[in-house]
């Protein structure tokens, strides 16, 4: 099965992170405080990494954070530590799957972000 995952996640005092699964309808969203905008975006990515890590489907991540999805395609360059360590553990994972893109589209185009309400 071809699984198309939708990521968003938004930082600040209230900020929070998730996914949602096209195909299946599945979501997942954690709260965690005082998180940047970017930050976010990464936990989002690396949760629905872990989740479907043992699937065996092909993966599409999708999200609307272009600065994101160009640091983990080695597009762009990652001047943050602590960005780097999350962009570190997402490659582990990533290394792990056979079939898996990241791919940036805009933000009225993420389900996530409708379902997440951000």
């Amino acid at each position: 099965m071809t699984l198309s995952i939708f990521v968003d996640g938004s930082g600040g005092p209230s900020s929070g992170f998730g996914f949602f699964v096209k195909e299946t309808g599945d979501s997942f969203y954690q709260k965690e405080s005082n998180m940047t905008n970017n930050q976010a975006e990464y936990r989002a990515i690396i949760a629905a990494l872990k989740k479907y890590l043992d699937s065996g489907d092909e993966i599409t991540i999708y999200s609307d954070s272009k600065n994101t999805v160009s640091q983990l395609n080695h597009e762009f360059a990652i001047n943050s530590e602590q960005l780097r360590a999350l962009a570190m553990e997402a490659w582990q994972l990533i290394g792990k799957y056979k079939t898996l893109q990241i791919k940036w589209i805009p933000r009225n185009e993420n389900l996530a972000g409708k379902m997440l309400g951000s």
